[in-house]
């Protein structure tokens, strides 16, 4: 066990507290490899404080990888790094060390490594000035505030400008008080459990994002694995289950890249009406497309109000915002009105204020134009490397939006050795086994990996698929 002491004062509000304290602790390696962490009762009778700053800090700490949940247990530390930071130089990580790194992203870059993470975003694009702009009118604008709590639902101007943004953009039909800003994508699922009537059953795309799948099994829901095809998640199978919700990435389905079709669309919208379901529809990074013209929202076709629409900021400005946004239907939203300041925690009104502001001023659209480019450039330079240099040995699929790409590899080889050989020349790949709840590879199926392109630029491109090339005998 571990003491958490909060100061009397701080800037900063309990939950992220929480988080900043633990997280230092599990990188620092005071809190050890294998802790379990207090349960959110013991730790809110510690800190006398209430359990949702605790809820929605531990569901911080999973989404980053810090910690795991174990069924009927309680969260456990991951904590890898200490080791690593200390012998990084003197041997090759193995596989079982290389899986963690991968579902955290905490590898050091500096080391010479090339990773083709599919979680990261290109560091050098982000605004630093113009947001440090945005923080300190903020500040100055709002100082009457400062000393009163916000609409737990988030501020009405940023509400307005996303509701607005969400039609233009992706033909989400909404009105502000459909919106809700949320403390990243872990905290807004974990809402969804509490405020949905008698929710239980889930079905989730398989393979699927995994940090939103953990959220919901750690709020107690039954789990429905449902394959996928590549029209995405399979409609015989969902509505031969008793699933009450369903998840989906539709516009681009996480990991394999698949895009759901119109005439699928209109069949799940007809299955969610008839079963009086819902359904979430992740629009992650419905931002960045590369072929064809852009996929209207799932939402947007939705007449019944049974489509939960989540998107965020993070795939465009930063994941370190920590902000994103539910598109919830007003029948839902008029259920669990008198119930507003116990469900819903907002992060820092000053982070806010400041996004507001970059909406208004046109920041955000600047910056959307930029990175789309950006983006659309190491896509294609990407695609083309693998062609040149790896070629008929492998096939890419899920290339037609995103941020990274499903590479078929045509080789009676595991992925394992296609990660480990990869790893002995320097470059990271993914299988992103842990997307599977039931991982079964097909004796007569070739290894899929997945490789992200946001964060590497051309040179660092072209190095690492060369070396790909060797470690993979593809010469």
């Amino acid at each position: 066990m571990f003491d958490i002491l909060l100061p009397e004062q701080s800037e900063f509000p309990l939950y992220q507290q929480l988080y900043l304290q633990i997280r230092e602790g599990i990188r620092n390696g005071d809190i050890p490899d294998g802790q379990r962490l207090p349960s959110v009762r013991a730790l809110q009778l510690q800190l006398n404080i209430s359990k949702t700053p605790i809820e929605t800090a531990y569901q911080m700490l999973t989404s980053e990888g810090y910690v795991i949940s174990k069924p009927r247990s309680g969260l456990y530390v991951i904590n890898p790094y200490k080791e690593l930071s200390h012998h990084h130089q003197q041997r090759t990580p193995s596989i079982t060390t290389m899986s963690v790194m991968h579902s955290n992203g905490h590898l050091n870059q500096g080391q010479g490594v090339i990773d083709f993470n599919p979680t990261r975003l290109d560091q050098s694009s982000f605004p630093v000035r113009t947001w440090n702009k945005m923080l300190k009118e903020a500040l100055e604008q709002h100082v009457s505030e400062m000393g009163m709590y916000g609409d737990p639902q988030g501020e009405y101007g940023l509400r307005t400008v996303v509701s607005e943004y969400l039609r233009n953009s992706r033909g989400v039909i909404s009105t502000p008080d459909q919106i809700v800003i949320g403390a990243g994508t872990a905290y807004s699922m974990g809402l969804l459990t509490r405020v949905l009537p008698g929710l239980k059953h889930i079905a989730v795309e398989e393979p699927g994002y995994s940090l939103v799948r953990d959220q919901f099994h750690l709020n107690g829901c039954d789990l429905l694995p449902i394959t996928l095809s590549d029209k995405g998640i399979s409609l015989d199978q969902l509505e031969s289950s008793h699933a009450q919700l369903v998840y989906v990435t539709p516009s681009h389905q996480f990991p394999t890249g698949s895009i759901m079709p119109y005439p699928e669309r209109e069949r799940l919208l007809e299955w969610a009406n008839t079963r009086n379901a819902y359904i979430i529809e992740d629009d992650y990074d419905g931002e960045f497309r590369y072929q064809g013209k852009p996929i209207p929202s799932l939402q947007g076709l939705d007449h019944n109000g049974r489509v939960i629409y989540a998107g965020t900021f993070s795939k465009v400005l930063t994941p370190t915002l920590r902000m994103n946004y539910l598109v919830l239907p007003p029948a839902l939203l008029n259920h669990i009105s008198h119930k507003r300041q116990e469900v819903f925690f907002a992060p820092s009104r000053v982070e806010q204020w400041a996004m507001t502001a970059f909406f208004e001023q046109g920041h955000w659209y600047r910056h959307i134009r930029k990175v789309r480019n950006l983006y659309r450039k190491r896509h294609h330079q990407l695609i083309e490397l693998i062609e040149a240099y790896l070629g008929r040995f492998v096939e890419i699929t899920g290339q037609n939006s995103g941020l990274h790409i499903q590479l078929i590899v045509k080789k009676e080889v595991s992925s394992e050795e296609l990660i480990q050989r990869a790893a002995n020349v320097g470059v990271i790949v993914y299988d992103l086994r842990k997307m599977w709840m039931n991982h079964q590879q097909d004796a007569n199926q070739f290894p899929r990996l997945y490789m992200g392109f946001a964060s590497l630029n051309a040179a660092d491109m072209e190095k690492g698929i060369r070396l790909l090339q060797k470690a993979w005998n593809m010469d």
